[in-house]
């Protein structure tokens, strides 16, 4: 799949001084970035429904001091 992205001399001067930053070539750079925020999104999303999970269980935490006397630490 190709993408064709325009932009101005301004975001194109940040774009190429941040992949030569990191020594990749700007398709790699727009790549590794999307699929960065994929990721985040994704992983947000997933802790925000096992949370909702956890409150609707009823459980409630609790300070690990007591999970280290239970188990005689």
């Amino acid at each position: 799949m190709v993408f064709s992205i325009r932009l101005n001399p301004e975001e194109k001067k940040l774009a190429n001084e941040y992949a030569k930053l990191n020594s990749m070539s700007i398709a790699e750079a727009f790549k590794s970035a999307l699929f960065d925020k994929i990721e985040d999104e994704y992983n947000l999303k997933i802790y925000n429904e096992a949370y909702d999970e956890y409150v609707k269980s009823g459980k409630k935490s609790r300070p690990i001091g007591e999970l280290w006397k239970e188990l005689g630490l």
